[in-house]
């Protein structure tokens, strides 16, 4: 393994806020492979995206936000959006020539000599002044637990493993979920399948008219607002509602968005609820979201005792060094560019020796 190796600052992520942070250090100055370096665990570019499934088309990506420096224009809606994006991430690292490393691990990131952290990976190890955080949710699908789960006779998966629509054909399908990748699942599989049932923890909230920057400012505002208490952050789109579009109209109106209450257990062959009511299935999809990956940081113990990780801005209150870009408020496309920003211009600061101000 490689010795370790000093920069400035280490990026981890290449996904959208990832790229925003490393475009903004080039553009203060500091420079790929001798001041910053970007580390991906991806086997390419396009961070998450190149994951999505085929049939989440780019004219069905809901608000995805250009990068800082050159706009995604003449995108063909029709294309999977995980090629679009890809080939938008790849050519925009190399306009910039931000040297992304890639295929690497990140394993963990402890304090390090001289008041340097220690970013340990599959490539070896870096010391650095300053750290990005943009490693995004992905990796960490949320599965929750209910009694006789184990017992399920059929297939269970995760939005994450989401094959398309053709491959449920047929078959009896539970959905658990009330966000974005709940609906868009249904709404895709209740043509192929031979039944589907909604569940939801909540009853969903739809959204009429357009979202305008005074409501988007109100969302990030409460979803910054659990961050700085160090909660576990809440997604924006949790705060925002759904979109009441033309989809989501006929989807009503079909009786494909009839949402059902949770249900009490799953039993080998569906779902009960606490009424004695029971669904049967052949798959549970579990469109319950993602949770940050940011296992990699606990050796710094900046988690609070309501189990996130406090910031002010993007800055975690625990240690000025640290950034976390795409986590919480700045989860959205357009939030991560901004993060991306205000994150380096902290880190400049602190890189100069100037006082970074108080949380």
């Amino acid at each position: 393994m490689d010795s370790t190796r000093e920069v400035e600052v280490v990026v981890i992520g290449a996904g959208q806020a990832g790229l925003a942070g490393a475009f903004h250090l080039r553009r203060s100055g500091l420079v790929p492979d001798r001041d910053f370096v970007v580390l991906d665990h991806s086997p390419g570019p396009g961070g998450a995206w190149q994951f999505r499934w085929p049939s989440l088309t780019y004219g069905k990506v809901h608000g995805m936000h250009a990068l800082p420096g050159m706009e995604l224009t003449g995108a063909d809606g029709g294309r999977p959006s995980a090629e679009v994006i890809a080939e938008y991430f790849a050519t925009y690292e190399r306009t910039f020539d931000l040297r992304v490393r890639r295929p690497v691990d990140v394993r963990a990131v402890r304090e390090g000599p001289g008041g340097r952290l220690l970013v340990e990976s599959s490539a070896g190890t870096w010391a650095a002044r300053a750290l990005i955080n943009a490693t995004g949710t992905w990796d960490r699908p949320f599965w929750p637990r209910y009694p006789g789960q184990e017992t399920f006779r059929g297939r269970q998966l995760h939005t994450a493993q989401y094959p398309g629509p053709e491959e449920f054909a047929g078959l009896r399908v539970i959905v658990v979920g009330g966000g974005a990748s709940g609906t868009q699942h249904l709404l895709e599989i209740a043509p192929y399948a031979a039944s589907t049932t909604w569940v939801t923890r909540r009853p969903p909230v739809y959204r009429e008219g357009p979202f305008d920057e005074n409501a988007g400012r109100a969302a990030v505002a409460l979803v910054e607002e659990r961050v700085r208490r160090g909660l576990p952050p809440r997604s924006v789109v949790s705060v925002t509602g759904l979109p009441l579009t033309d989809a989501i109209r006929q989807g009503l109106a079909d009786g494909v968005l009839d949402r059902q209450p949770m249900f009490e257990r799953i039993t080998p062959d569906g779902v009960a609820w606490a009424d004695g009511r029971q669904v049967e299935a052949d798959v549970i999809l579990w469109a319950t979201g993602f949770r940050p990956a940011i296992d990699h940081l606990a050796p710094l113990r900046l988690r609070e005792p309501g189990g996130g990780i406090r910031l002010e801005g993007t800055r975690a209150v625990a240690d000025p060094r640290i950034h976390l870009v795409g986590y919480g408020p700045s989860a959205s496309t357009i939030g991560a560019n901004r993060a991306g920003r205000a994150a380096v211009r902290d880190i400049r600061r602190l890189l100069a020796g100037e006082p970074v101000a108080a949380a």
